[in-house]
């Protein structure tokens, strides 16, 4: 062969080299089972070099949020060469560790995860999320709705990592077994349906309480329900106080008037919602009033209890590939109410059809330290927490707390094509979530600076009414009082601005 033979031949191979398709790296070592297309693709992060550098992050406690805040560390560690330190607090502490070292001027922390609703206070100290981020895969197919959650006035300070919502999650597979049917048909007189009311949910609860339905040589129970004061027991009430208090027909706040900033939490609708969690909590399983979000989550996901209706995190436990109950449980609305308080009236209006006011909870977030020095590999690491394969892995772990928040989370294709769900449970998983996004009567938390005093305040309040400390009423006259000093110290027109962004997401404007 002659030279000239030779060095064409070399050249067409290298030419056909450079034009065939690389063969993509296998990531499948860190657990998933392909890396996905996306800005911060686990390909993209791989070719980032930050070796040298610390990142800081703070978290909620293991496991929720917290375990995949660490596992995604471990990840972008080895791919960037980083060095990441993560922090785990447990819930009730989060809030002063993150806030204590901003008011004192230090940078403790890069990264923060913390409960969106804290965006009043947290604000002033946080990094705006850069345009190149704003405009990533990820963040392109995040909802309007958790888009809003993310900004305080124009601007993105929070990254979408979460979506949260409280809906009801039961057994259909009980609901539907006509030997049940016939148990609550003989114990009511009425025929067994999905509760549409407060009241018919404490009543299924009580009749699913306390016997072994399910067969396994152990008591169940109709109802979980996260009652623990200083474990998120503030959701749980609002969730049962929303559809007595909020009327669709009368606008301008659920938690105050807007007008006047005078505290509703003591108003009928608020009281009735208490009377009846205070009436549930004689059904609970022993130590149910001490049942934090966990507790909940694998009482319902391990098949425990009936019903429950918090966050995603016990029906994604239930739909676990080796959970007893995997495609035997069903998504509803929130329970609603017949009868709903008119503040303007001073009157209960009645409703033919339930009242819904469903709940988007304050949900996980995070966010980038403004005084960070390493807000490219801040964003970084959140952009790759959040991309397209963790997120497909985080969704399928119900104690992960990372729940759908992106367009395409909505689609029944990827709960039954990708994860296996059964069509109709899938149906009624999506349509029940993304409706929520179109309602006009919707409940968000506060959002204000001090919100984390008015949520202690209620909840403490809640919990002396469960007690049989205080009756319901008068446990919310305390909390009442306690809101308007709170309004008082903050100042009532910093407090009434910050609470026109949350009437503005509640109507929908």
């Amino acid at each position: 062969m002659t030279l000239k033979t030779l060095l064409l031949t070399a050249s067409t191979l290298a030419l056909a080299a450079a034009a065939a398709p690389a063969m993509a790296a296998d990531y499948s070592r860190f657990g998933i089972p392909s890396d996905l297309p996306g800005t911060c693709s686990y390909e993209a992060i791989d070719a980032k070099d930050y070796s040298g550098r610390t990142l800081n992050i703070i978290t909620h406690a293991v496991p929720v949020i917290g375990e995949p805040t660490a596992l995604h560390a471990k990840q972008f560690e080895e791919l960037t060469g980083a060095k990441v330190s993560v922090v785990h607090v447990p819930f009730g502490d989060l809030f002063q560790r993150i806030l204590i070292p901003f008011q004192t001027g230090q940078n403790a922390y890069d990264v923060l995860f913390y409960g969106s609703l804290w965006i009043g206070d947290l604000n002033p100290f946080l990094a705006p999320v850069p345009d190149a981020y704003r405009e990533s895969t990820g963040m392109k197919d995040v909802t309007r709705n958790y888009i809003d959650v993310a900004k305080w006035g124009d601007k993105m300070v929070q990254y979408p990592i979460d979506g949260d919502r409280h809906y009801l999650k039961y057994r259909a597979d009980m609901f539907e077994n006509p030997e049940m049917q016939a148990k609550f048909k003989e114990a009511t007189g009425r025929d067994l349906t999905v509760p549409a009311t407060w009241e018919e949910y404490n009543e299924v609860a009580k009749v699913f309480s306390g016997w072994d339905w399910d067969g396994d040589g152990n008591p169940n129970f109709g109802s979980a329900e996260v009652a623990k004061r200083d474990d998120l027991m503030f959701s749980a009430f609002i969730s049962r106080a929303a559809p007595y208090a909020k009327n669709p027909n009368v606008k301008g706040g659920f938690f105050f008037d807007l007008e006047t900033m005078e505290p509703l939490i003591n108003s009928p609708g608020f009281v009735r919602g208490l009377e009846l969690f205070v009436a549930a909590s004689k059904d609970w399983a022993p130590g149910g009033a001490n049942f934090g979000l966990g507790d909940e989550i694998f009482a319902f996901g391990g098949g425990q209890s009936l019903m429950s209706y918090s966050w995603d995190d016990a029906f994604v436990q239930a739909q676990q590939a080796d959970s007893p109950i995997r495609n035997k449980v069903a998504a509803a609305p929130l329970p609603g109410a017949r009868e709903v308080w008119n503040r303007k009236t001073k009157q209960w209006d009645k409703f033919e059809e339930p009242n819904r006011a469903p709940y988007i909870t304050w949900g996980w977030t995070s966010a980038v330290s403004a005084k960070s020095k390493n807000q490219d590999m801040a964003f970084d690491y959140l952009c790759f927490f959040s991309n397209e394969a963790n997120t497909l892995s985080d969704l399928q772990v119900g104690r992960f707390g990372v729940n759908p928040y992106r367009t395409s989370h909505f689609d029944p294709a990827m709960w039954t094509d990708k994860l296996g769900w059964d069509a109709d449970l899938a149906k009624s998983y999506v349509e029940t979530l993304s409706g929520m996004d179109t309602s006009q009567n919707r409940v968000f938390d506060l959002r204000v600076p001090g919100v984390n005093q008015f949520m202690t305040s209620m909840a403490t309040g809640v919990a002396s009414a469960i007690a049989g400390q205080a009756t319901p009423q008068a446990a919310l006259d305390q909390v009442a009082k306690e809101w308007k000093d709170i309004v008082d110290r903050i100042g009532v027109d910093k407090v009434r601005e910050a609470y026109a962004r949350v009437v503005a997401l509640e109507d929908n404007q």
